[in-house]
């Protein structure tokens, strides 16, 4: 499995791989890779714009020698993720394999929407009705992205769910994301960190604490059953966060490893591909 890292950060690829690779065992190797270009965080909707054509780029690039299994993006906005199933399988625009649009990020806008709140402050939303879609693909390679799968996974069941992150001007673009894949019967909103995106990932100690303040809020608060680390660069505190969390904490890297893992298995056995 190759996984794509859409920013530029060689020492969060190395993270999120080492992650990936705990989650997968030595049964299937990983491999990860960096854009070409880009910022070394995406804190907003121009940045996940931007970083699509990289995504496929990079995929397009891994997936040329024919030895790779699986792809997966480790955004939380999925960048590039529609694009690359079209270019890899020819999975169409709809179903779970192609939810976002024709980047595959997520909206443009960047400010904050009904659902979506900063930690201790308290706001109010109507969820409207869905339900989970299918459609993965029959041919080519499954191409994951961690956002997705991770949504997905935390409200499988009917479970409310909520999200915990630390970028504000993604609020917006996150609760259109869930909206988008149909899960906001279930969604109980995002709560924020407090603290500038770039500084809080600087300070390994003071994210950990920002976060879990954020996820005691989705639950304690907002009702959430599980919540969502909303960032592929979170990948560490997410894992830490279990053992300081009640509440069940779903990590987006370990949730796009089990997806891959189903649908490789599915494949392989002629099993069902809906998740």
């Amino acid at each position: 499995m190759v996984l794509i890292n859409p920013n530029s950060s060689t020492a969060t690829t190395a993270m999120m791989t080492a992650i990936a690779r705990r989650t997968l065992g030595p049964a299937l190797p990983v491999r990860g890779v960096t854009v070409a270009r880009g910022p070394r965080m995406l804190t907003d909707p121009e940045a996940l714009r931007a970083a699509a054509p990289e995504v496929l780029a990079a995929g397009l690039r891994a997936t040329a020698g024919g030895d790779c299994a699986a792809l997966l993006v480790a955004a939380f906005g999925d960048p590039g993720l529609t694009a690359l199933r079209a270019a890899t399988t020819g999975a169409g625009a709809s179903g779970v394999h192609g939810l976002a649009g024709a980047s595959g990020a997520y909206g443009a806008t960047g400010t904050p929407a009904s659902g979506i709140r900063e930690v201790g402050i308290p706001t109010s939303g109507t969820p409207t009705s869905g339900t989970l879609t299918s459609g993965a693909p029959t041919s080519g390679i499954p191409v994951v992205g961690i956002g997705e799968a991770a949504l997905l996974e935390a409200a499988a069941g009917g479970t409310p769910f909520g999200i915990a992150t630390t970028t504000p001007l993604l609020a917006d673009a996150i609760h259109a994301r869930v909206n988008a894949l149909g899960l906001a019967d279930r969604y109980t909103g995002l709560r924020l960190t407090a603290g500038v995106p770039e500084r809080l990932s600087a300070d390994p100690e003071l994210l950990l604490d920002r976060l879990e303040r954020a996820v005691r809020a989705c639950a304690e608060r907002d009702g959430a059953r599980a919540v969502v680390i909303g960032g592929g660069p979170l990948g560490e505190a997410a894992e830490a966060l279990h053992a300081r969390c009640a509440v069940r904490v779903v990590a987006p890297i370990p949730a796009a490893c089990r997806a891959i893992t189903r649908l490789l298995t599915d494949r392989r056995t002629g099993g069902p591909t809906v998740r």
